[in-house]
């Protein structure tokens, strides 16, 4: 029988575990980020999703900055406890560069990469200018 106790295994990856984001409408993956422990709990206590940011070393609330927050509906955890699947209610665009998701590429049989989605808002739009 598998264990119904929540232990997240942060342990394994530097103290963090893989957050896979999707939308709760439709399935769409949105986005791949990492939570540390502050992170997991912050957005189980506020059911506003919080992220560990590895290139800035930070702690991230998403949409702190662009308005485009991520509203908690569920939290899924793989077998192992070191992945989570976020379900979320997200308000505009999800990446950081204004398309609705991240993965608003694909790749080619040529390698080539091809744009599959339009852009929402300009990171301008967004953040502001710099």
């Amino acid at each position: 029988m598998t264990s119904t106790d929540l232990q997240p295994d942060f342990a394994k990856h530097d103290g963090l575990i893989t957050a896979v984001t999707v939308d709760a409408a439709d399935g769409q993956v949105l986005m791949v980020a990492s939570m540390n422990e502050e992170a997991f709990r912050l957005t189980r206590e506020t059911g506003r999703v919080h992220y560990w940011s590895r290139s800035r070393n930070e702690l991230w609330k998403k949409g702190e900055t662009s308005g485009n927050m991520q509203k908690l509906v569920e939290l899924r955890i793989d077998c192992d406890q070191d992945a989570v699947v976020v379900v979320v209610e997200q308000s505009g665009p999800a990446c950081h560069e204004g398309y609705r998701s991240c993965f608003y590429r694909t790749v080619t049989p040529a390698g080539d990469l091809v744009e599959n989605s339009e852009r929402l808002m300009t990171p301008e739009q967004m953040y502001g200018s710099k």
